[in-house]
């Protein structure tokens, strides 16, 4: 068994598309779209059996869910996504440079990684790590 998918909700796909695309770097998987739906995955180019899903609050989920999400995701209050690299600290600056909102610069943490965070277009929280024996 392995991951194949994962999915965040975002609030404009367009704009994630652009953020997880050129400013993180990851490539498009698949840009799809059937009626009102878009099937819309990036992923990093090292893992191409890994597609992250940027999928809009909407059908299929229930409707009754919609305004809950929304005030979630407005909030940053859903997932995150955790990336491994070798150099956090260019990462942390090109993501910067690009005008990625920082929420935490990096930093040595006591269970052994270099990481730092930033929050996407849709207020979901991304981090970059890099395991501190790499580092040093």
């Amino acid at each position: 068994m392995k991951l194949s998918h994962t999915f965040l909700f975002v609030h404009d796909q367009d704009a994630a598309l652009k953020f997880y695309r050129d400013v993180v770097g990851l490539e498009v998987r698949t840009d799809e779209s059937v009626e009102d739906y878009r099937w819309l995955t990036v992923g990093p180019a090292d893992q191409p059996d890994i597609e992250i899903g940027l999928q809009r609050i909407g059908p299929p989920l229930p409707p009754t869910d919609f305004e809950a999400l929304n005030a979630l995701l407005a909030k940053g209050s859903l997932n995150a996504l955790i990336f491994e690299l070798d150099d956090i600290d260019a990462k942390f600056e090109q993501l910067r440079a690009a005008g990625a909102e920082v929420m935490q610069e990096p930093i040595d943490q006591f269970y052994g990684v270099r990481d730092c965070a930033f929050r996407d277009p849709s207020g979901n929280m991304i981090r970059f790590s890099t395991p501190r024996s790499v580092q040093q």
